[in-house]
């Protein structure tokens, strides 16, 4: 397999590289007019306008989604999911446990693929005009493990743990990107009840320390490149003794052990497997109140907390999530390139698992024909693998909404104009009626503008699914009108196991995360000091889950648990999110504040940064935002890191003078430009005045895990940017 790059997220210019689009050849754009298109322009333009005189202009009456239901703990309006009369708990009868799911899934659907990997064929250098080097591999086809073969190389491993030297009661860590072999280990794990602790890869080294140290981790499962790391910092481990790396495409060198990680046990995760299959170990099952996974969150507010999760907690998930993906089934192919340490894929995965689809692994630098890492004229990780479900997060779908227009805007009128009518057509027949969102004007739509725009994803795409922060409601229906699929926001944390609410297929709204998920219900408690309440109408307050998928809490941290995690008198846990939503009439969810994120102005006026930032992130010049507040000011001010393309557009077009990049960002006419256009954008989105920040810096280095300045979910570290940023922001103020 190919080097995953950086861990967490994938970069923001993978599924848009710099030249997106663009950088295809002409014949494989779809935004280029051939003759065909040209003689069935005329026919583009005028069927939509005569199928809207036949189609119901009528919204479809709202479906309840979630009814009110009562139930323990603080006053307060539940809801649960309409379709069930009481929480879900297992996919199956008997699949109570992460183990007992996987071993029944691997017997029943062992002839089928299950794990895929590509061919790694050739890697070498390429230099560009301006010196720079870059790792281009290419890659051929998918191989397969079957699910059939999974099991027996699970259980291998899991004795070849135990005859390593790992004991019963010690955890085991895995530390690597996502890949096949992460969930092998993880499974294996399980077969002997052994405690996995998960952490990113893109973790910083105090807070990988303080992880492994923390969990008193003896074992470490990691792939080379984090195990280089590992090596390079024994000295601050405590307690690890064992280290199984995971080999990549012909690896045959050995590890150089260094420091005092000469002690330490080094091993293939092949060897290992060998171990196993020559000693072999009964196996020793969980119970599903057993802590089957501690997982380190990304840390966006400091060092990182391990939530504890119970084989009984994801199983919950699991069998919450497959009651609404539509036909959920062997036919489906996920491809899998998000960061398993991260609670939303590790729970997708699980669910694939459960329904016995295929799981191909990808890489954030290989995903698409035109990201950074692959070799021109090799099919990215989308295309061949063709999947027809995907997650993703809203910092990719932001980027392919933006490589998208940056490809429609530098085409001919023409063809931006016949985009321009087939998008504009399809949102009204979207947002008109059900049957003209997915009737016989999509299919005219699809077929002669839309078409080559999905296989950018592979072209089989029948639905995504977007977390880890709010997605705006501009790219959830660009994604919908271009790709042609639904996208249903999900919310959850990881104290929840990622379920919390998720948009149902036929739910073609946007701005809104959902109904509960049938394993959990969804409380609104009063948020005195924010003035939000339930006798509100519509009824709000912070959000409060409940259910089996409710996690223990934090590892070592009862003073945190005891804040947020509670128990009623019926033994039901809940746990107190801290965000700020509302319910509408059809029992959906959406999320409107966040208590963190309030900030009282000078003046007296509060303001909720994550809802400005969100409007904000839809301006074309921003990549990233921070708004910053202060008590002892009446205004906000912003820091913005710029989008390349479009600032340079923009200066190309109004005649600006730079040098590079960061020159063009710190001259004021550029300044006034974005703060302008971030007005507009803060207008539309109707912000307040108070709301709409003065004053900017533009920042031209991107934020990513690495820097510190975000985690790997993409999410912002706010005090680490203020931290890195102080200066700036006083400056915005004086």
């Amino acid at each position: 397999m190919a080097d995953g790059g950086s861990s967490g997220l994938p970069p923001l210019e993978d599924l848009t590289h710099p030249d997106g689009i663009a950088a295809l050849p002409p014949a494989q754009r779809g935004l280029t007019l051939d003759n065909n298109v040209m003689a069935s322009l005329s026919i583009g333009l005028l069927v939509p306008f005569l199928l809207s005189l036949v189609i119901s202009k009528g919204k479809k009456k709202d479906k309840v989604r979630a009814v009110t239901c009562e139930v323990g703990g603080e006053p307060g309006l539940t809801k649960r999911n309409q379709r069930f009369l009481s929480l879900v708990e297992t996919p199956w009868e008997g699949a109570d446990t992460l183990a007992v799911l996987f071993e029944q899934a691997c017997k029943q659907y062992k002839n089928n693929n299950f794990l895929g990997t590509r061919e790694l064929i050739k890697t070498e250098t390429e230099t560009s005009s301006d010196g720079r080097s870059f790792e281009k591999v290419t890659l051929g086809k998918y191989n397969w493990l079957t699910y059939g073969q999974a099991l027996p190389r699970v259980e291998n491993l899991s004795s070849g743990l135990v005859a390593l030297g790992h004991k019963k009661g010690e955890r085991i860590a895995i530390f690597a990107e996502t890949r096949p072999e992460w969930i092998l280990g993880l499974q294996a794990c399980f077969w002997q009840s052994f405690e996995v602790v998960t952490i990113y890869a893109s973790l910083g080294e105090d807070a990988l320390v303080h992880s492994l140290n923390e969990t008193e981790v003896t074992t470490v499962i990691c792939d080379r490149k984090q195990l280089k790391k590992l090596l390079n910092m024994s000295d601050q481990f405590e307690t690890v003794r064992h280290a199984v790396y995971m080999e990549d495409a012909g690896d045959s060198s050995q590890p150089t052990l260094t420091g005092s990680s000469g002690n330490w046990a080094v091993e293939s995760f092949s060897n290992v497997e060998k171990l196993g299959q020559q000693s072999p170990v009964p196996a020793n099952l969980p119970k599903p109140d057993d802590v089957a996974v501690i997982m380190y969150t990304s840390g966006s507010t400091g060092m990182p907390k391990g939530v504890m999760m119970t084989h009984g907690n994801i199983v919950a998930t699991v069998a919450g999530v497959s009651t609404i993906i539509p036909n959920l089934s062997t036919n489906d192919t996920y491809l899998a390139y998000l960061p398993l340490a991260h609670v939303l894929e590790l729970a997708a995965e699980v669910t694939m698992i459960a329904a016995g689809a295929c799981i191909g692994y990808g890489s954030p630098l290989t995903l698409t024909d035109t990201s950074n890492k692959i070799k021109h004229g090799t099919k990215g990780d989308a295309s061949e693998l063709r999947p027809t479900l995907m997650a993703a997060v809203p910092a990719i779908l932001d980027r392919v909404r933006d490589g998208v227009r940056k490809k429609v805007d530098g085409t001919g009128a023409l063809v931006k104009t016949l985009f321009n009518i087939a998008y504009k057509r399809r949102v009204m027949a979207i947002e008109g009626s059900w049957f003209g969102a997915w009737g016989l004007e999509k299919m005219l739509w699809d077929t002669l503008v839309f078409k080559k725009i999905k296989l950018l994803l592979g072209g089989r795409v029948r639905g995504m699914l977007s977390g880890g922060a709010p997605l705006s409601q501009d790219t959830q229906r660009f994604i919908n009108v271009c790709f042609g699929a639904p996208i249903g926001q999900g919310y959850g944390l990881t104290e929840t196991c990622a379920g919390g609410t998720f948009s149902e297929w036929d739910d073609i709204s946007v701005g809104r995360v959902g109904p509960p998920v049938p394993h959990c219900y969804i409380k609104l408690v009063n948020w005195e000091e924010g003035n939000y309440k339930v006798t509100d109408e519509p009824p709000r307050g912070e959000i409060v889950v409940g259910g089996p998928s409710v996690t223990l809490g934090y590892f070592k941290n009862q003073e945190k648990t005891d804040e947020v995690f509670k128990v009623d008198d019926r033994d039901m846990r809940w746990f107190y999110t801290g965000d700020i939503g509302q319910f509408h009439v059809d029992g959906c969810i959406e999320i409107i504040d966040r208590k963190k994120d309030i900030v009282k102005l000078q003046a007296g006026e509060y303001v909720s940064l994550g809802k400005v930032e969100a409007v904000l992130a839809g301006c074309p010049y921003v990549d990233n935002v921070m708004l910053h507040a202060d008590p002892f000011h009446s205004n906000c001010v912003a820091l913005i890191v710029a989008n390349q393309a479009a600032l340079e557009g923009w200066a190309k077009k109004a005649g600006v003078d730079y040098s590079d990049f960061a020159d063009l960002c710190s001259k004021p006419e550029t300044c006034k430009e974005v703060l302008a256009s971030v007005g507009q954008v803060a207008k539309k989105g109707k912000l307040e005045r108070f709301e709409i920040p003065t004053k900017v810096k533009l920042l031209s280095d991107p934020w990513t895990p690495e820097s510190g300045l975000v985690t790997a979910a993409m999410k912002l570290k706010r005090e680490a940017v203020r931290k890195a940023f102080t200066d700036d922001l006083k400056a915005l103020y004086s």
